[in-house]
């Protein structure tokens, strides 16, 4: 049996704010980095049913229906108080919020188009397992995390008080496709995208959005210094 999560900080950030410090009252650059997840990762669910493993406060979710794109949407996190903000934000929307660990998800085999792995693998040390179980419950996946193979995120995971606060370590583009090919699975899609970093000064994020395009479609540039990475991958066959 895993252990027990913790994610007191998660139920701590929702219930003092009203949701994540990144979706609430949210700075420039927070606003700017959300954009921009929603622009590349909404494309790859169009028409599907989806399962947002680690659904958070369901800000994704919620603007990911606003743009019409997943057929049908069910959002799972371990944060009671995250799960409450999200079935609040969702209002009328015929969205489902339910709270659940994402290594045994409480769903049987297939029963989702896709399913989203959305920035909760750099908080887990054991990501293998939240992989394999997407797995199960659905023939495609798609990830989304922060960009391990830039270094300057590795900094900020040292010296950034909020990113030490929720034990966030990010891996490389490498180490996740390693993880999908041990549980049976093959990668048809990789991008990098994004170039401002959450919490930055106004300032900066104004700059770093301006050459935002052109960081992102020079390689190797890209996968150095790129904000986050998009994989999709199906089972085998």
């Amino acid at each position: 049996m895993s252990a027990k999560l913790d994610v007191s900080v998660f139920d701590r950030d929702a219930l003092r704010h009203g949701g994540y410090l990144y979706t609430t009252n949210a700075p420039l650059s927070s606003q700017l980095a959300t954009q921009r997840t929603i622009d590349i990762v909404q494309l790859r669910l169009a028409g599907r049913s989806v399962l947002d493993i680690g659904c958070g406060d369901g800000f994704y979710l919620i603007r990911f229906f606003d743009c019409g794109s997943p057929r049908k949407i069910t959002g799972i996190d371990a944060s009671q108080e995250a799960v409450r903000v999200a079935s609040i934000n969702r209002q009328s929307r015929p969205i489902q919020f339910v709270v659940g660990d994402a290594r045994r998800l409480p769903f049987p085999d297939n029963s989702f188009d896709s399913a989203l792995i959305q920035s909760i693998l750099h908080h887990s040390d054991a990501p293998l397992d939240i992989v394999r179980e997407a797995f199960r419950v659905a023939p495609e996946i798609v990830i989304h995390e922060p960009n391990g193979n830039n270094l300057g995120l590795k900094v900020i995971e040292k010296l950034s008080r909020y990113h030490r606060e929720h034990r966030e370590k990010s891996y490389t583009s490498y180490q996740m496709k390693n993880w999908i090919r041990n549980v049976g699975g093959e990668v048809t899609y990789e991008r990098f995208a994004g170039f401002v970093p959450m919490f930055c000064p106004d300032g900066v994020a104004h700059v770093m959005k301006a050459i935002e395009p052109v960081v992102e479609r020079i390689p190797l540039l890209n996968f150095l210094a790129c904000a986050v990475v998009v994989l999709v991958a199906k089972r085998s066959a």
